[in-house]
């Protein structure tokens, strides 16, 4: 007989069982899924091109961000990672695949670019040493890939490493044109994400609503010669955060 629910931790743990093996896309696991996606690496997969989001180049060239520390959560093969690193952040870059993160550092090494690659669950503090706080969080594709339960996980990460001033901006599957729309429940009725979450404006400005939006729309749709990457089944959102929100480990005052 089995008494093994005790913390949050644990209860998140149970839940991510619940979805074995898709619990590879976010969990750190020998041979994880993501290590096949990424093996070959002259597959026709959107972001496989090494040029990084037309939002995140947006935003830099208007000044909503500028140069600090960032950290690119679920960096894939780099191509964030060394825009930031071209335009003089100081960038830690993370993902759940060894596959992805061989890949990611050899661009940086044909690209000359200084960025630090950490392989591991980045929702785990013990596993992966991530060093806050950070200017800009950029995620592109991570977070529609999580369980409903795991948006816990994420807010929380954002609440210990995201600088007061700082910025997060992500780049999520958009209801109507990408991603299963399912409500929350029914995931767990049938224990599938069905290929990942799509959401709606509302819904992510409820998610994030401890932050302040700066821009929300739809990521502009870029031509095959175009130096940037951007489809238009993705939402492209960028948030600050003003001041700091109370953790999600000790009571508001």
């Amino acid at each position: 007989m089995d008494r093994n629910i005790r913390t949050i931790d644990d209860v998140l743990k149970l839940l991510d069982g619940l979805f074995a093996p898709e619990a590879d896309r976010w969990t750190v696991d020998a041979g994880n899924w993501w290590d096949g996606f990424y093996a070959d690496r002259d597959r026709a997969v959107p972001f496989f091109v090494a040029k990084p989001d037309e939002s995140l180049v947006s935003y830099l060239d208007r000044g909503l961000i500028a140069p600090g520390r960032a950290l690119d959560l679920g960096c894939g093969p780099g191509r964030n990672a060394l825009e930031l690193a071209s335009r003089g952040w100081t960038v830690d870059a993370v993902d759940l695949s060894p596959a992805a993160i061989a890949w990611a550092e050899e661009r940086a090494r044909e690209a000359g670019a200084d960025i630090t690659f950490h392989r591991g669950d980045a929702f785990d503090s013990a596993a992966v040493e991530l060093s806050g706080p950070y200017d800009l969080i950029y995620d592109s594709g991570c977070f529609h890939h999580l369980p409903p339960h795991r948006r816990i996980s994420y807010l929380a990460l954002v609440d210990r490493l995201l600088a007061v001033g700082g910025h997060l901006a992500l780049n999520c599957f958009a209801a109507g044109e990408m991603g299963s729309e399912l409500s929350d429940a029914d995931y767990y009725r049938q224990s599938a994400l069905h290929g990942g979450l799509a959401y709606t404006a509302e819904s992510l400005r409820w998610i994030f609503a401890a932050l302040t939006e700066v821009e929300l729309r739809r990521m502009h749709d870029e031509p095959p010669e175009s130096p940037y990457f951007g489809e238009p089944f993705l939402w492209s959102a960028l948030f600050a955060r003003d001041v700091r929100t109370p953790s999600r480990e000790e009571p508001e005052k």
